[in-house]
């Protein structure tokens, strides 16, 4: 597993990092016991993994918390707390500094640490962005100057902002030290105006969405991409409609179509880190083997950027 440099953290993570979220959530949305998500987290560790991802709201933290007991100075543990008071909804209910820190410090608790390596403002949505600014990022900083947790990120809420305008108004205020940032095959927008931006300030970037639900399955992609013909985005005569990503799974590209997604966000320039989360020990194996992969065909990803470079309303979610 290749480490590199994230940001200006200085911090040396894996390529991969482990992502507790999403719809398996270490497998606790299907049935897992503690036990069997502690040995997914716990086997991604023993591959080379050290960047950990979680959420007060995924119900995992805990999860990882149990994971890494006897291992936290080997591992970079991220979390993330949204600033409103019901996370899963996209409401208007902002909550105080206060309650943030409340939060946070519950994290915390739940993780078993004293400090939160990166904590995430999670889910940030651009018309609480200047919210964030006045009532959020002063609690970040007095939470840094107490040792509670040592960097601060933010996550943009991609699915309703997929084209990264709370990104964009962040890098020029430069508040945060890494951004979580959606990227995927169908919609690699970042690549064009976010993470240029964030590499000239030295702003870590740990990758979202590369494979998420859709892109995972062949029939379902073909809706992502019908959904982005319809918006007028991609152009149908480029594509074959019947199976418009088949090219990706041809011989000498890669073997599944989620192996090319991962590849091709592993591989994107300015691209530190990328998210890969399930409850299952052989596809953790099966992700990791791809991230460990080298990069598409320079032909393939340069018909990836013919076919979908004006790409911006669809997610793959």
């Amino acid at each position: 597993m290749d480490h590199t440099r994230f940001g200006r953290t200085g911090l040396d993570v894996s390529v991969a990092s482990l992502g507790s979220g999403g719809a398996s959530r270490l497998g606790q949305q299907y049935g897992a016991t503690l036990e069997d998500s502690v040995r997914v987290v716990r086997s991604a560790l023993d591959g080379g993994v050290n960047l950990v991802d979680t959420a007060g709201t995924y119900g995992t933290e805990e999860i990882i918390g149990a994971a890494i007991r006897g291992h936290r100075d080997g591992v970079v543990v991220s979390t993330k707390s949204a600033i409103v008071e019901n996370p899963m909804a996209r409401g208007t209910d902002l909550i105080s500094g206060t309650r943030f820190s409340e939060r946070v410090h519950a994290s915390l608790a739940r993780l078993g640490t004293d400090y939160i390596d990166i904590l995430y403002v999670h889910g940030l949505q651009p018309e609480h962005y200047d919210y964030c600014v006045t009532e959020i990022v002063p609690v970040l900083e007095r939470l840094r100057s107490q040792g509670s947790i040592r960097f601060s990120g933010v996550s943009e809420a991609w699915s309703s902002d997929p084209a990264h305008e709370m990104l964009e108004r962040a890098l020029a205020d430069d508040h945060f030290d890494v951004m979580m940032v959606g990227l995927n095959i169908v919609n690699h927008s970042a690549l064009a105006h976010i993470i240029p931006l964030a590499k000239e300030a030295d702003v870590g970037i740990q990758c979202m969405y590369a494979v998420r639900r859709k892109l995972a399955q062949p029939d379902l992609a073909r809706q992502v991409v019908e959904a982005a013909v319809a918006a007028g985005e991609v152009d149908p005569a480029d594509l074959d409609r019947v199976d418009p990503l088949g090219f990706l799974v041809a011989p000498d590209v890669a073997g599944s179509l989620a192996e090319a997604c991962y590849r091709f966000d592993r591989h994107s320039p300015g691209v530190d880190t990328v998210l890969t989360g399930t409850g299952s020990l052989d596809h953790l194996a099966e992700n990791l083997r791809s991230m460990t992969g080298p990069p598409l065909p320079e032909t393939v990803v340069a018909r990836i950027g013919r076919l979908f470079g004006d790409v911006r309303s669809v997610t793959g979610d």
